[in-house]
């Protein structure tokens, strides 16, 4: 099964979300993990809420919690989120950067369009990788 990493600087919005929608809509084609380069020292507590609301994902709850890019087990495939970040080289067989708006300090609109668009880019990508077998 493919690994795929999603990074992004903080590892607290866009790319914990990232993990979150891997693992509850593409479990079955892909295994999820995320991480940053600049880590904060929790998820942003905007994204927990509305994941749990809109989605019914609880992050947290799930174990879910920030890591630095040496947590990370080697990835076969690693998804940039758009923060322009320089990651360390980490060896995949593909990689791609989503251009994902920040929704980090904005209001709850701003963060329902960036989970939606997360959603539709994680399913996008299993379909990819199932047309690949």
């Amino acid at each position: 099964m493919k690994k795929v990493a999603f990074i992004c600087t903080h590892n607290s919005c866009r790319s914990q979300i990232a993990e979150a929608f891997g693992k509850h809509l593409a479990s079955d084609t892909f295994e999820s993990y995320s991480a940053g380069t600049a880590i904060k020292d929790h998820i942003n507590p905007d994204a927990v809420r509305l994941m749990k609301q809109v989605y019914n994902i609880d992050m947290e709850a799930e174990g879910q919690h920030t890591k630095t890019l040496s947590a990370l087990p080697p990835a076969d495939i690693v998804i940039t989120m758009g923060c322009g970040v320089q990651c360390p080289y980490l060896p995949s067989e593909r990689r791609e950067d989503w251009g994902l708006e920040d929704p980090t300090g904005k209001e709850d609109a701003v963060f329902l369009r960036t989970m939606a668009e997360i959603r539709e880019k994680v399913l996008k990508l299993k379909k990819e990788i199932e047309e690949e077998k």
